[in-house]
Formats: C-alpha cells, sequence, structure tokens
C-alpha cells in the first residue's frame, strides 16, 4: 500500500466516522420536560414533578417537544406570571396555591396522528406539603405514567407514547428526553444511564470508531512506509 493509498484509506474512514457521529446528533426523544419559573425565565427543573415541592406562589412549567437533552428542551410558551394564573383561586388556609403552565408543543412534534390542546394555565390549590405531581393531578387529570413512573401525557395527551426516541430524518418532526415524571433528575431522558449519547455527548460507539479509525490509519502507514523501505533497500 503506498503512502497516498493510505492517505485514502484514512479518509474514508474519517468519512464514515462523520456520518455515524452526525446520525447520533439528529436523535432525539419526544417528552414532557419540566420547568420552573423565577424572575430571570424559565429553569430547566433539577427534580421530577414526584420529588420536587413546591411553595406557595411558585410557577412550574411543562413542555411537550422533541429534543434531544436539557440544552436542547423547548421552553413553556406564553406569560406565567403568578398573579394571573391564580387570580380567580383565593389563598386558603391549611394550602397552598401553584401556579402551572401547561405548553402541548406544537404539530410538529406531535405523535403522527394527535393534534395537540392549545396551551394553558391552572392554579392548583394543593395541600402545603404537596409534590408538583400532586398539584398537576388536581387540575390536569388523566394523568399517565410507564412503569418507570415517567410522565407519558398530561390532560390525556398524548394518547400513546412514552419518551420514544425520534430520529432527526422524521418528515415533519423537530430533531433535537424525556421527562422523569417521577423524578429522576429533572427530566432526564429514558435510556440516560446507558451511555452519554442520550445527555447529547459522544456515545460509546463514536469512541470505539475512533479509536478503529486512528488504529487503522496507523496500520496503513506503517505498512506504506515499510513497503517504501523495502524498495528503496
Amino acid at each position: 500500500m503506498t503512502r497516498r493509498s493510505a492517505a485514502l484509506v484514512l479518509a474514508v474512514l474519517l468519512l464514515a466516522l462523520a456520518g455515524a457521529a452526525g446520525s447520533a446528533r439528529a436523535a432525539g426523544y419526544r417528552y414532557w420536560s419540566f420547568w420552573d419559573r423565577s424572575a430571570g425565565g424559565w429553569t430547566y427543573a433539577t427534580q421530577g414533578p414526584s420529588t420536587a415541592r413546591p411553595g406557595d406562589g411558585d410557577v412550574q412549567g411543562f413542555r411537550f417537544a422533541v429534543s434531544a437533552d436539557s440544552q436542547d428542551a423547548s421552553q413553556p410558551r406564553g406569560a406565567a406570571s403568578f398573579a394571573a394564573i391564580c387570580a380567580g383561586t383565593p389563598a386558603r388556609d391549611g394550602a397552598k396555591r401553584v401556579a402551572l403552565v401547561l405548553d402541548f408543543g406544537t404539530a410538529a412534534d406531535a405523535p403522527g396522528g394527535e393534534v395537540p390542546p392549545s396551551p394553558r394555565t391552572a392554579c392548583a390549590r394543593v395541600s402545603p406539603d404537596a409534590t408538583t405531581a400532586e398539584a398537576l393531578a388536581a387540575v390536569a387529570k388523566p394523568l399517565r405514567y410507564d412503569t418507570n413512573a415517567l410522565l407519558c401525557a398530561i390532560a390525556g395527551y398524548p394518547r400513546t407514547g412514552c419518551g420514544e426516541q425520534v430520529s432527526g430524518q422524521e418528515p415533519g418532526k423537530t430533531s433535537g428526553q424525556a421527562s422523569g415524571g417521577d423524578g429522576t433528575a429533572s427530566a432526564a431522558k429514558p435510556g440516560a444511564e446507558a451511555g452519554d449519547a442520550a445527555d447529547g455527548g459522544p456515545s460509546v460507539g463514536l469512541y470505539a470508531g475512533a479509536a478503529a479509525v486512528a488504529a487503522l490509519a496507523a496500520a496503513a502507514v506503517w505498512q506504506a512506509r515499510r513497503r517504501g523501505s523495502r524498495g528503496n533497500g
């Protein structure tokens, strides 16, 4: 193998690896993400709805969309003032009020055959120690969870599916997890524990591919040099 051939082999292998990396980045998940609202805007929640315990006057939001991870997740849309959302729900002794913003997403992110409801808000009046999941259940039934306590549907939407992976090539869909409906950290995507790819980082397969390219390239260059030295001898 000449040095020119070795360089060609290396280029082909690098192109193949780049294609694999692009495919990994294109994958996303269709899920309900969970958010906290403050004066500075929306912040991706650090707990799941079933462990978070909001205080009286807090504003929290849910957004259904396709995204790759928390950095890529779509925020709830619209105004989110506690005073406006809970204006019609008076305070009561022995209870707290939590304002919820429910954004069912866009048609582009909807599962096939489903139409997302319009975004809406609700004021949940619940016991002082209630979790976000309990507040949500008070105003947005029916809720649907999977066997791992992952929040799959709010107010019955969507009818099917739960944090499924969606290819970035799927027509009409945005590319780019899943909400820890129980609350494994914030809205962690399903399968996040399986590898860094679920967190938007390189996967084990990608690292293995890089190692393979490096090894093959080194072998090709070594062989080319070896043949060249023989020819010169």
